[in-house]
């Protein structure tokens, strides 16, 4: 898979995503096909619940590409994104070689690709088939990691000391998302494209959800993206995502309901507010009585 295959044209993207079950705006579209054909990471900011991870993996559905995800978190450090040497293998080696052997030649026995651990960023710069990379909540890592993807992000390419620079034969399809709880440096910023997504608005919500749950009457989704909507309005410890209003749809096939009154917003609501607090809110600021 060369650059130009990932996706050949924008409507291609929106096409072949749709199939796999991702409706893509123009923007997305426009963006996901750009970060194919120019071999640059793509860099997806908005709140959480807005498909940026699904994105990535939506990409690797539409491509057949394999997908490697690297889960970021506050202490992720490079034994745990790029490599490690496995030590105890290392160690028992030493032990084994024979008495009379030079360690030079010891040291260049230990540290040879037997004994690497490859973990994700490796992992996908090795690769020779087509690979989405999803780095995904970036933002949740110190500082000091985003050093890490430099090389990465700029070269497509990793350098070990022991083994001296490996470079990808074969690019990735990169995406980093970022719920934004922190500003990025600019020197990453400066390596990626950009796309901002946020809640769609309710024609596009309801799209989703009907592709998603298509045994749901059209009126009951209407009613459950309006709450939805007015949910998200409210200053709430954690918005509904899409991936929830799809839940919430699901939740009333399997439970028959085939109207959303209060009595089943009241039965129903934890499947899309998962924060008490939250939760008393919502009967409240909504008057769900009204519903």
């Amino acid at each position: 898979m060369t650059a130009n295959d990932w996706f050949s044209s924008p409507t291609d993207a929106v096409d072949r995503l749709h199939e796999v079950g991702y409706l893509a705006d123009s923007a997305t579209a426009t963006t996901a096909y750009l970060a194919g054909a120019l071999e640059k990471p793509l860099l997806v900011e908005g709140p959480a619940g807005v498909g940026k991870t699904e994105l990535a993996k939506a990409v690797a559905r539409a491509t057949g590409a394999d997908l490697i995800r690297l889960q970021c978190y506050e202490g992720l450090d490079e034994a745990r994104a790029l490599y490690e040497w496995n030590y105890k293998k290392q160690l028992l080696r030493i032990q084994a070689s024979t008495g009379g052997q030079a360690w030079s030649e010891t040291h260049d026995d230990i540290f040879t690709d037997e004994f690497l651990l490859t973990r994700p960023l490796l992992t996908a710069i090795r690769r020779e088939q087509p690979t989405v990379l999803l780095i995904d909540e970036v933002d949740k890592t110190d500082v000091e990691v985003e050093g890490l993807l430099l090389e990465v992000l700029s070269d497509f390419q990793v350098t070990i000391p022991e083994l001296g620079t490996i470079t990808a034969v074969r690019r990735p399809f990169v995406v980093l998302t970022s719920n934004a709880t922190r500003e990025l440096s600019e020197a990453v910023k400066r390596r990626c494209l950009y796309l901002h997504l946020d809640y769609p608005d309710a024609q596009r919500e309801r799209e989703i959800v009907t592709s998603q749950v298509p045994g749901l009457d059209d009126a009951v989704v209407t009613q459950l993206v309006d709450v939805v909507v007015r949910l998200r309005e409210l200053e709430l410890k954690k918005a509904p995502s899409i991936a929830e209003s799809v839940d919430w749809a699901r939740t009333l096939i399997a439970l028959e309901i085939d109207k959303l009154d209060e009595a089943a917003v009241r039965a129903t609501l934890g499947v899309v507010l998962k924060h008490a607090s939250d939760h008393a809110r919502a009967v409240k600021e909504l008057r769900l009585a009204a519903l």
